[in-house]
């Protein structure tokens, strides 16, 4: 079979990252990576300046001579098909407002009509890349999260997307899901977690690391935090892995980094609603998401 390959990128608020990736094999080529920060916000020639120049070095790296396409993980509001950015007072990409990525791309590379150029939002990038880590996973029911400042979601199913239909959330998000007085992330992410250590202790810390610290040290206070964020990401997750019938739950974000602290609560709640999964704990979302990106370009 003949090697294909493509070029892979990440789309952050600060930087981007990008590989050329073994579509025949679902793999980083020959460690390659190239992470290039940047403002975002500043004019959009400039930015694409730094796109470009990280393509074109990372191509001449690896002397690849045939690209099978550029695949790239893009932050929302995109138009994923299209390719036209709608992102708008994030303070990111401000100049991109209404521009469309791809034929910008084309126009610097002076590719064809006919080459691919394909988008995939950044949370759904993070889940499919974990299962095109192993191809052996591409059967499974899989259910991601993201665990930071936000709480992001996608399944998967047979390697694709699943956004529509009674078994999961509607568009796939459960961020934005009615939770106590408010929504799932209120509780669910970096401000919950934070949120829970002020309710016990009165103290107002600034970051999840200093609240990770205090835990290890053995802060009762910070612990019973860390346990209480466990039972509330159980409270919203199990059903959605019962209704989907989840064989995997695969768990990134910074937040997760902590999962020694929180994640034993999860399991122990799963295990007593009947419900076995397989958790997966990603340490390396942007390798992942490269992978989740170039999936589009995958043919088993």
């Amino acid at each position: 079979m003949e090697k294909r390959f493509a070029i892979a990128m990440d789309v952050g608020g600060s930087h981007i990252t990008t590989a050329v990736i073994d579509l025949s094999e679902m793999k980083v080529f020959e460690d390659s990576f190239i992470k290039v920060s940047f403002d975002s916000n500043l004019p959009s020639k400039t930015v694409m300046d730094y796109w470009e120049n990280a393509i074109r070095t990372l191509w001449e790296k690896s002397a690849i001579e045939k690209l099978s396409g550029i695949a790239l993980a893009v932050p929302g509001p995109f138009d994923y098909a299209d390719g036209t950015c709608w992102i708008k007072d994030q303070d990111k990409y401000d100049h991109f407002y209404g521009l469309n990525i791809k034929e910008l791309l084309r126009e610097r590379f002076d590719f064809d009509r006919d080459f691919p150029i394909v988008f995939e939002n950044d949370a759904n990038s993070f889940g499919k890349g974990e299962v095109y880590k192993n191809i052996e996973n591409l059967p499974k029911n899989v259910m991601a999260i993201t665990l930071g400042t936000g709480l992001g979601a996608c399944f998967i199913e047979n390697g694709k997307i699943v956004s529509t239909g009674k078994n999961v959330p509607q568009d796939g998000e459960i961020w934005n899901l009615p939770y106590k007085n408010g929504m799932a992330e209120d509780a669910v992410s970096l401000r919950g977690l934070l949120a829970n250590y002020h309710n016990l202790s009165g103290i107002e810390l600034n970051n999840g690391l200093e609240l990770y610290h205090l835990a290890i040290e053995g802060d009762e206070e910070a612990i019973r935090a860390f346990h209480k964020f466990g039972e509330e990401l159980a409270e919203v997750v199990l059903p959605w892995l019962k209704s989907f019938n989840a064989h995997m739950l695969v768990i990134g974000g910074k937040v997760a980094n902590a999962g020694d602290l929180f994640l034993n609560i999860l399991r122990e709640k799963a295990k007593n609603e009947g419900i076995e999964i397989e958790l997966v704990l990603s340490t390396d979302n942007e390798t992942t998401a490269l992978l989740g990106a170039a999936s589009l370009l995958y043919k088993a």
